[in-house]
């Protein structure tokens, strides 16, 4: 690897710039798998915290999409910040925050302090994932540099998010659910401490600290209505009063959010940058592929616990052969996209997991392991694999460095909302179908009516993933990634 010295030493930093590329690199890795632990670590706990707290079923998702919902909202302004601040200071601030939240979680005795805290997890981690990205895009150049480190990030990032499961299922078995929300706080602390001596402070030169309060503002509170809606829209019916006007708030604020865009001196999201094809393409791509990769954490879990009654152990090494997959998938993907262009890997690694998700959707009452989960687990674990790798570079390429901060906390922002916003319709559906179906207290009846739920949802998980497909079949540029990089947008 050749790394390119674009570092600038910030006043306030002591430390001497050393280029240690691999040393950073690994760092950077560390930091955002668990960030991305954090978002499916929690599902195989969801029925224990259910149990321990008395949740309702409705309630049960506000545990992943605080989370993901605050995450994707105040990514962009986590990029732009740490483009002004400096990458390694908000890092820092970041993950001091998310440790913080963490221990709070795991202490917790009331839903709404969990909730609570999961959303401010949140907000660590939108301060912590653009920073370590931006920071990986300004030290490798585009091209082969690159292309292996964004590889290795891609790659590490789809096996921490399936390595979540497993270690949800390993901690809520052992010591307990807190333990998937303590384990964060020595990893951060470790994390926040050992930054200076690893990274050196990174920033763009000239930029005035002028911050899109309104851009941000408007962006979060239209996600947080969207998917609040779309949750309550479960019991209060899609006609009602709360539904139809939370839907039409949402759709204001987030036009607001465009028109603010459109208008402010520095925006949290200059709309230039949208001009970049690969990036556009990439980023549609991603929130629709979460979309379905939330649907699937999800629900797997549930139909592993409460239709196969499975325990928390046996679904969290249920998926031991589905991390398997993804690692095998990131590494054939890494191999392919140093020959190909990006887009014939990701169209075969999205139609490996639509094909996953629809056999999913097949699943029986008593179903098999060996003979109906797990063939579906591998197409989908090597599909998930074989996608990460191509959209992160797609997003990259050809983005100046004074905007490596906004288009990381974008392509961030597109996993965290499309995860958060795709979950939450597919729950209001299939949890509106598991109530129809409903009809008996009885142990099977139950089971049944559930199955049906979780089958829908998987269908609904596939569409997702054909839609990305076809998103990258047709609006992704045909073009190699070590040839030259787009122009920028003007």
């Amino acid at each position: 690897m050749t790394p390119t010295a674009v570092f600038r030493r910030s006043r306030a930093s002591r430390a001497p710039v050393t280029e240690r590329p691999g040393l950073i690199l690994a760092f950077l890795c560390v930091v955002q798998s668990m960030v991305y632990l954090d978002v499916t670590i929690v599902n195989v706990a969801l029925p224990s915290i259910q149990h321990s707290l008395d949740m309702a079923d409705g309630d049960l998702q506000f545990v992943v999409t605080a989370y993901g919902t605050v995450l994707g909202g105040f990514l962009l302004l986590g990029g732009r910040l740490a483009d002004i601040l400096g990458r390694r200071r908000l890092l820092r601030t970041g993950l001091a925050l998310f440790g913080a939240a963490s221990l709070v979680a795991g202490i917790s005795r009331d839903p709404g302090v969990l909730i609570t805290a999961r959303a401010v997890q949140g907000l660590g981690a939108a301060l912590t994932a653009p920073a370590a990205l931006s920071t990986l895009t300004t030290t490798f150049t585009e091209g082969a540099a690159r292309n292996k480190a964004l590889g290795i990030w891609g790659a590490l990032g789809g096996v921490a998010s399936v390595l979540g499961v497993l270690f949800g299922g390993l901690l809520t078995q052992g010591p307990g659910w807190r333990w998937v929300f303590f384990i964060n706080v020595p990893i951060a602390l470790a994390a926040a401490v050992a930054a200076p001596r690893v990274l050196p402070e990174s920033r763009v030169p000239g930029t005035r600290r002028r911050f899109d309060t309104a851009g941000a503002v408007s962006l979060t509170a239209g996600l947080l209505l969207l998917i609040h809606t779309l949750d309550r829209a479960v019991t209060a019916g899609w006609t009602s009063a709360g539904t139809v006007g939370g839907l039409a708030g949402a759709a204001v604020l987030l036009g607001a959010f465009v028109a603010v865009e459109l208008r402010v001196e520095a925006p949290l999201l200059p709309l230039r940058i949208l001009r970049l094809p690969a990036l556009r393409a990439a980023n549609i791509s991603t929130a629709l592929m979460l979309g379905a990769m939330g649907t699937l954490f999800f629900f797997a879990s549930l139909f592993m616990q409460q239709v196969l009654d499975y325990d928390a152990l046996e679904t969290g090494l249920a998926y031991v052969p589905l991390a398997l997959a993804v690692v095998v998938g990131a590494g054939l993907a890494a191999g392919l996209v140093t020959k190909l262009p990006p887009r014939p890997v990701l169209v075969a690694g999205l139609s490996l997991s639509v094909a996953g998700l629809l056999l999913l959707a097949r699943l029986p009452v008593h179903a098999s392991y060996a003979v109906d989960v797990l063939p579906p687990f591998l197409a989908v674990g090597t599909g998930l694999g074989m996608s990460f790798v191509p959209l992160q570079i797609a997003a990259a390429l050809g983005v100046p460095e004074e905007d490596s901060g906004i288009a990381a906390g974008l392509i961030n922002t597109s996993q965290e909302a499309g995860g958060a916003v795709g979950l939450a319709v597919v729950s209001t559906v299939a949890f509106t179908r598991v109530a129809h179906k409903m009809s008996s207290a009885d142990h099977p009846a139950v089971r049944a009516a559930k199955a049906s739920g979780f089958h829908t949802a998987f269908v609904i998980g596939a569409c997702f993933a054909l839609a990305a497909l076809l998103v990258a079949a047709v609006l992704l540029p045909r073009m190699r990634q070590a040839g030259p990089s787009l122009p920028e947008p003007r």
